[in-house]
């Protein structure tokens, strides 16, 4: 017997089934969004879909919690009504120059408009990005309007100290053969290990060459917008902008052994200027906690960090991360530069941030980097002079240069007892 809305037949997908042809097939790249083809992710209508995986990322396993729980009809389609977005991102060339943007879909925030149709005809197509208004409100910037070192004028910083901003969300949409190409491999040899290194949950990798997208269960980007959202393309106009890697236990609430707050708080700060001066201000919030190891894994590094012989220090600091993961750091910024193209960057005056990482992987693309600006020594908390003295080491940006054996030596965190 079964429910309303449910069945006893599993419909499997991990197989084309009749071999007919796919009803709305990709042609990833196409500057005509129709020619493209829609995003299509959903499991209400197994026939319609186009990609592996599913809308939500690791959020589609909430949403299988709601429709086992019978709080959630699994036919349910969004009503997308007044969802569009208040600002116009785009189109811009960079959307259709073949391996340009692999990570996401550029029209993602348009598919109410651009597949009314479709969504009119009951075919569940959903954006997977979102763009609204918002404010920021965040201490040290309220102190900082107070102290006079940000300006209140009222349209970008208010008078009671927030901020106004553009926020936008985005969803990962790979696809597959772009993504082997940026990582220097087989589009056969990224599809068996990612089939692999997922306990086989998605079978499709690896029996459905014909479906180039994937929708990876990871988290995705949040783009804070400071100022006209229009001069982010203008070369006329300057920009900064400063891309963070989540850190969670730092940048919601606070840390005394990393910098990770007070340098997001820091490009937040010349984001605000910059757009006053009349340019523009972004910060990049890419979810890839704990250097994408995850938590548990950054705290283990932590234990390890403080317990070894001599305490934290920086001449270990990657060891100890290495000898935990594997491996010092999974982020790998080869993705890392689409949502800049998608947002028609061609210049960033002033990069708030000192990883080499980033940048080489920023300028490799094809944006021009013209200044670099590393974080004020006055904003690093005691503690966090090991990891930023180490990371000097491995080569990241400082005006004096990296640091020598000696001072890395030199440098010694806090004993056990202090945390």
């Amino acid at each position: 017997m079964t429910t309303p809305n449910k069945t006893s037949h599993i419909r499997l997908t991990s197989h084309p089934g009749t071999g007919a042809p796919q009803r709305f097939p990709i042609r990833w790249g196409a500057a005509d969004p129709r020619e493209r083809g829609p995003v299509i992710g959903t499991v209400s209508r197994p026939g319609d879909r186009n990609v592996i995986g599913t809308h939500g990322g690791a959020y589609s396993l909430y949403r299988a919690l709601a429709v086992a729980s019978g709080a959630l009809n699994p036919i349910q389609r969004p009503d997308l009504t007044n969802t569009t977005p208040p600002v116009e991102i785009g189109p811009y060339p960079q959307w259709s120059v073949p391996g340009k943007i692999v990570s996401l879909d550029p029209f993602g925030h348009r598919v109410a408009q651009i597949f009314a149709p479709e969504i009119a005809e009951g075919i569940d197509i959903r954006p997977t990005i979102a763009i609204t208004k918002a404010r920021l409100t965040l201490p040290e910037l309220t102190a900082d309007t107070a102290r006079g070192r940000l300006k209140v004028d009222g349209e970008i910083v208010r008078p009671q100290g927030d901020i106004a901003v553009t926020k936008a969300a985005i969803d990962p949409v790979w696809h597959l053969p772009g993504i082997a190409e940026r990582f220097g491999t087989s589009e056969e040899n990224l599809r068996r290990i990612l089939f692999e290194q997922t306990g086989g949950i998605y079978p499709e990798l690896v029996t459905r060459p014909d479906l180039e997208l994937f929708l990876p269960p990871i988290g995705g980007i949040t783009l804070y917008i400071f100022g006209d959202p229009g001069a982010l393309s203008d070369r006329r106009r300057t920009l900064a902008c400063r891309v963070h890697d989540e850190c969670n236990g730092s940048d919601v609430f606070g840390s005394d052994i990393c910098t990770c707050r007070p340098y997001l708080v820091h490009g937040i700060e010349e984001c605000v200027k910059e757009a006053q001066a009349g340019g523009a201000g972004l910060i990049v919030y890419n979810r890839k906690e704990g250097r994408a190891l995850g938590e548990v894994t950054k705290f283990l590094v932590y234990n390890a960090r403080k317990r070894q012989e001599g305490g934290d220090q920086a001449a270990t600091y990657f060891e100890r991360t290495e000898c935990v993961a594997g491996v010092q750091d999974a982020r790998f910024q080869q993705l890392m530069p689409d949502v800049l193209h998608w947002l028609g960057i061609t210049r960033i005056d002033r990069f708030v941030s000192m990883s080499n990482m980033k940048y080489d992987a920023i300028v490799g693309s094809g944006i021009e980097i013209v200044e670099r600006v590393p974080i004020p020594d006055d904003l690093i908390p005691d503690d966090a002079k090991v990891e930023m003295e180490a990371k000097k080491a491995a080569g990241y940006f400082s005006p004096t240069g990296a640091p020598s054996a000696d001072d890395l030596s030199a440098t010694v965190g806090r004993p056990l007892d202090r945390y």
